[in-house]
């Protein structure tokens, strides 16, 4: 008589695919809408929390199907391990959020210059939501956070002109897919760049100064001629929108350009859209801003 053993069958294995696969679909789709679409942040993150908890369940039945499999040799390691790669995805993405989220300070806005950061042309609209954050005002406490947590975030002294220095930044801004949304003062630049053409040795002393170079040097008294602190009339600002290139998380950019002497400050300000915490990736923008723009004017320097 031949006895034929029968593998039990793990619905726990099979419903885990099902409900990662649930998981892996609600979250790429509403990431898609996120970034080329019109679902804002609040509403993304909100379903990446739901994806995240469909995933999350997952795992949890994934791990029952192979532990029946070790055990019982139970119908269904397939499924176990499609629903773990499923998984992955919405849990790999909450799992960096939370791990930068308790790692960074808990700041919305970084500036170069905290004491008087540049002042905003046009001020950005934010909205309340769940994310909270509704027009909260940076404290002096947040600043002191920031310089604890990036003490090399500081401005750049360049020497250079303001026009010269300005023809940078403008590359640089369009290398980082900042969209220009104000500007400020573009006419001083221009003026420069207007004497250059009447007193072309001007130029030629220019392109055979010293290389470009950000110094290390104190910052000059914040002067104020127009009325606003931090902002002077003869300042060059650029204010726009930059998004981070997979997700599509909005932060507002200002650029501020002041000449003093021979030289040039190069200071930003980057500003998360929503919520109180920007997980770093504000400063992590400014920090590569200005290691391209300081890149971008040592090249400019040996033209």
């Amino acid at each position: 008589m031949i006895v034929r053993y029968e593998r039990p069958y793990s619905y726990a294995a099979h419903w885990a695919r099902r409900i990662a696969r649930i998981a892996f679909i609600v979250f790429l789709l509403s990431l898609l809408a996120h970034r080329f679409g019109p679902l804002t942040t609040p509403h993304f993150l909100a379903l990446a929390l739901i994806a995240g908890g469909f995933a999350f369940l997952g795992v949890v039945l994934a791990t029952v199907g192979l532990t029946r499999l070790w055990q019982v040799a139970a119908i269904g390691g397939a499924a176990s391990v499609s629903a773990l790669f499923y998984a992955a995805l919405p849990l790999g993405f909450l799992g960096y959020g939370a791990v930068q989220y308790l790692t960074r300070p808990a700041l919305y806005e970084v500036s170069t210059d905290t004491v008087t950061p540049p002042p905003w042309i046009r001020t950005p609209a934010t909205e309340g939501s769940w994310l909270g954050r509704r027009k909260r005002a940076v404290t002096p406490k947040d600043r002191d956070a920031q310089i604890a947590a990036y003490p090399g975030l500081t401005g750049r002294r360049y020497e250079g002109a303001l026009d010269r220095v300005f023809q940078g930044v403008r590359k640089v801004v369009e290398q980082t897919r900042v969209a220009t949304t104000a500007e400020f003062g573009v006419d001083n630049a221009r003026a420069d760049l207007e004497d250059l053409a009447v007193r072309p040795e001007a130029g030629e002393d220019a392109i055979a100064g010293p290389n470009v170079i950000p110094v290390p040097t104190a910052r000059p008294a914040q002067l104020v001629d127009d009325g606003i602190p931090g902002r002077r009339s003869s300042d060059v600002v650029l204010q726009g929108e930059w998004r981070s290139l997979i997700v599509g998380l909005r932060f507002d950019v200002l650029i501020r350009l002041r000449e003093e002497a021979e030289t040039t400050f190069v200071d930003l300000r980057v500003a998360s859209r929503y919520g109180r915490h920007d997980l770093g990736m504000g400063a992590m923008f400014a920090e590569e801003f200005l290691r391209d723009l300081d890149a971008e004017l040592l090249g400019i320097a040996g033209d």
